[in-house]
Parts: C-alpha cells; sequence; structure tokens
C-alpha cells in the first residue's frame, strides 16, 4: 500500500506557497492564478510566472512560513500509522520542495519522502521546475505521472488531497480521502470518496481498508 498525499491545504491547513506569494509577490499574482483556473496556462507556468516575482531570499520566505502555517491535526498520527503498517507515505505536491521540506524538519518528519517543485534562488527571482519522475521537466500533470508510477510499480493506492489539481491522480487510486476542492470535484464526477477534516479521519479510514 502507498498512501500519496499532497501537501498546501492537506497536510498543512492553508496553501503556503499562496501565502508567500500574498506577502512576497510583486504584481497582481492572482491574475496569473486565474489563467491557470481558466486553464489558459499549466501549473507549472504559473507557478515559475508568479514567482519570478518573488525577490526576497530563502531564510526570509522560511520565517514567514513558521511564523503563520499551521499543519492539519493527525499528521504525526498518520506518519506513525504508516510505519507501523509498512505502508509508504508519500507527499506529491505541486508547492515548492524548499518551504515543504523545511516544514516537515520543523516537525521532526524530515523523514518522509518528498516531490514536489524544484526551486532555484536568484537576484531576479525565484525559479520554479517540476521535474518528473523519469527526471525530464514536466509543465502540468506532475501529481498523476507519480500515481502511474507507483501504480506500475505494483501498489495498491490511496490518494489523500483538498484541491481540484487532486481530481486526475485521484481517480487513478485504490480509495480517495477528499475535502475541500476535492471533494466538490469528486461529486461532480461522481467518483466514490471518504471525506476528512484532519489526518486523524485519514487514519481511521485506513483501519477500515
Amino acid at each position: 500500500m502507498i498512501i500519496q498525499c499532497d501537501f498546501d491545504g492537506t497536510i498543512t491547513e492553508e496553501d503556503v506557497s499562496f501565502a508567500l506569494l500574498d506577502t512576497f509577490a510583486q504584481g497582481d499574482w492572482r491574475k496569473i492564478f486565474q489563467q491557470y483556473r481558466d486553464n489558459k496556462i499549466s501549473v507549472g507556468d504559473f507557478n515559475a510566472k508568479a514567482f519570478a516575482t518573488v525577490k526576497v531570499g530563502r531564510e526570509e520566505l522560511l520565517e514567514a512560513t513558521r511564523s503563520r502555517v499551521k499543519l492539519r491535526d493527525g499528521l504525526h498520527e498518520l506518519v506513525t500509522y504508516c510505519q507501523r503498517r509498512g505502508f509508504r507515505l508519500v507527499i506529491v505536491s505541486n508547492g515548492l520542495d524548499f518551504y515543504i521540506t523545511s516544514i516537515l524538519n520543523d516537525a521532526g518528519l524530515g523523514n518522509i519522502e518528498v516531490h514536489a517543485a524544484q526551486t532555484r534562488f536568484h537576484p531576479g527571482g525565484l525559479g520554479v521546475q517540476y521535474i518528473g519522475p523519469d527526471g525530464t521537466p514536466l509543465s502540468s500533470d506532475f501529481k498523476a505521472a507519480y500515481t502511474r508510477l507507483f501504480l506500475k510499480q505494483g501498489y495498491r493506492l490511496v490518494y489523500v488531497g483538498n484541491g481540484p489539481s487532486d481530481i486526475s491522480p485521484a481517480s487513478l487510486a485504490y480509495h480517495v480521502f477528499a475535502r475541500d476542492g476535492l471533494l466538490d470535484c469528486c461529486k461532480e464526477r461522481n467518483l466514490q470518496c471518504q471525506p476528512f477534516n484532519d489526518l486523524n479521519d485519514v487514519v481511521r479510514g485506513l483501519e477500515l481498508l
């Protein structure tokens, strides 16, 4: 069994990348986001364009995350449960690797496997790029690319997510835990899922599978 889990809004209570853009982006990043929501640009293009307007360094960004990010209840319990059952827990996120790994390290959970956008810091702004499981750059379908890899490796896959971008990998999963935008998408598509409020709900649901 593999548990593929989103990060922003799933493991955290709010979207960290949006919080950072609200604080540090120069210009109207939400206008770029609307282009992504309207399917005019890919998620890779959105992140590349939006974070290119962020001119501050890594430490200032990480300090901002430490002051406001709250992990969703039940994360440590989910990690412990997966370790006890021998399940592989993997975070696959459209978010940025530098803040995800930092947040997990601060929580004492730096050993969780993470796949996310790779970030490069330079004076002109942040460089953001998705690299797929085969090592080639991706502009979209990052999460589902890993889902397909895990299925090819023979895993029975459980998906945990909260947003519309999770619907593609969730549609490939054996079982889905959903909230917020993903829950709405599952209902629209008649995709069976189990709602959750916090990650303790996921643990209880896994015990029944």
